[in-house]
């Protein structure tokens, strides 16, 4: 599952799910060894949109930032 999409998901309520308005991810630097760590926030959850920033450092250095927009899909 896509970091943002699971991200998302986990701030909803019991029964809803997601799909996705808008996915931006930015590649700042290559890893070619060691550990990534991903730190996600949501800057919005709503009744109807989910927005989630993710950014992944190596190291402390910023390597990639994905900022992605999620329609909020109720169960009938």
């Amino acid at each position: 599952m896509h970091r943002g999409r699971r991200d998302a998901f986990l701030n909803l309520p019991p029964g809803a799910g997601t799909t996705t308005i808008e996915s931006n991810t930015n590649l700042l630097a290559a890893v070619r060894e060691g550990t990534v760590v991903a730190l996600a926030t949501p800057l919005h959850v709503g009744g109807t949109v989910v927005v989630v920033e993710t950014e992944l450092r190596a190291q402390e250095r910023l390597v990639a930032k994905t900022t992605q927009t999620q329609a909020v899909l109720r169960g009938s």
